[in-house]
């Protein structure tokens, strides 16, 4: 009897990470979920297993390379990584922007999705089948004002994406990129703009249905779940009232 698949989730305490790994549990994975907040994925790891899915929780900043390393030590093969965790902070102009808020950003979203896809990439090319999610942001492949710093990491992501699959071609590892656009979850604005949930909702304000997580979680269960053959190499996903970042169709 084959064993069950292993998939990684990052950042999966809420938003798209969480949304994510209830989708690959029910497309058959054994989820692992990986967050900073311990509480947060122990509930969710309950819940799945619960409801009869294959779940565990392991307390993790992605920031830390000591502690993605020995995280990386438990598994010999890997089926699936997705590597969520991110974020953005503020919206200064260039010209005002926190240095330490660029920095912060670059980390998590940059330095670590390299610290976890380098830490698993053995394990994942072990399993003979693997694939390595990379979710980015629409800010990955353009620019607007007021996004500097966030923008800059997620091109970053991006670049990462595209070398990484022309490295390892040959090997038996996907690479997946999934960029969304706007996605209105819990957290997001709220933590870019520090707390206040006025700022925070001006952004989807007259925007009939923005992505929500679900279904950003939906496109990454596809994406992995196609034929061995068959990489999705970058998915462009945002709603309907979304052309580009800066051009938004709003009732207000």
């Amino acid at each position: 009897m084959a064993a069950t698949p292993i998939a990684v989730v990052t950042g999966a305490s809420s938003g798209i990470g969480a949304a994510t790994a209830r989708t690959l549990a029910t497309e058959g994975f054994r989820v692992v979920l990986t967050a900073r907040r311990k509480d947060r994925i122990e509930a969710l790891a309950a819940e799945l297993n619960e409801a009869g899915y294959q779940a565990t929780a392991y307390a993790l900043d992605v920031t830390d390379r000591a502690a993605v390393d020995e995280f990386a030590t438990a598994f010999r093969s890997l089926a699936v990584l997705v590597n969520n965790a991110g974020g953005a902070l503020g919206a200064d102009p260039v010209a005002t922007g926190d240095p330490a808020d660029w920095r912060q950003m670059y980390e998590t979203n940059v330095i670590g999705t390299l610290n976890v896809t380098q830490a698993l990439l053995p394990a994942l090319t072990a399993s003979g089948d693997g694939t390595i999610v990379i979710l980015s942001s629409t800010a990955g492949l353009s620019t607007y004002e007021g996004g500097g710093g966030y923008v800059a990491a997620k091109h970053g992501e991006h670049v990462l994406a595209e070398t990484l699959r022309l490295e390892i071609v040959g090997t038996p590892v996907r690479v997946v990129e999934v960029a969304p656009g706007m996605v209105r979850t819990e957290e997001f604005a709220t933590t870019r703009f520090r707390g206040d949930t006025e700022k925070a909702a001006k952004v989807y304000a007259g925007v009939d249905a923005p992505l929500t997580a679900e279904d950003v979680a939906d496109t990454i269960g596809w994406a992995v779940t196609r034929p061995s053959h068959v990489n999705i190499d970058l998915l462009v996903v945002r709603p309907r009232a979304q052309a580009s970042n800066t051009k938004v169709h709003r009732t207000l």
